[in-house]
């Protein structure tokens, strides 16, 4: 149980430093770009990394470290959640909805061709 605990804490320092590299150099005073594309990346790469698990073609090792490690602390629904209360908060209501349309209509569509790409990669 401590490896697996270790393992997901190595993944999530480095997807932890990915995310605050990413916001800091996406970061807007508008619209959370940054979030919004670390949640679309993640999604595409859980969709693609899953296919790889389900074949056991991805170790339960590598699967902690990457899928609930890296991808666990990289993507964001915390933030995602704060930024759209803000932008209601603003009165940005427009682009309040945007972020939420896009999050919940692309992160999914995403994860699905992740899923796709995975079953072409790893079969």
């Amino acid at each position: 149980m401590l490896q697996q605990i270790a393992l997901v804490a190595l993944g999530g320092a480095v997807g932890a430093a990915l995310r605050y590299v990413v916001g800091e150099w996406l970061s807007s005073d508008g619209f959370p770009f940054a979030t919004l594309s670390v949640n679309l990346a993640g999604s595409f790469l859980l969709g693609l990394l899953t296919v790889g698990i389900a074949q056991n073609l991805v170790s339960t090792d590598m699967a902690l470290i990457v899928a609930t490690g890296v991808l666990g602390a990289f993507t964001t629904m915390s933030t995602y959640s704060v930024e759209t209360i803000e932008l209601f908060d603003q009165g940005e209501s427009a682009m309040a909805f945007t972020y939420i349309g896009l999050t919940m209509l692309i992160c999914p569509l995403l994860a699905f061709i992740g899923w796709k790409a995975g079953e072409v990669l790893w079969l």
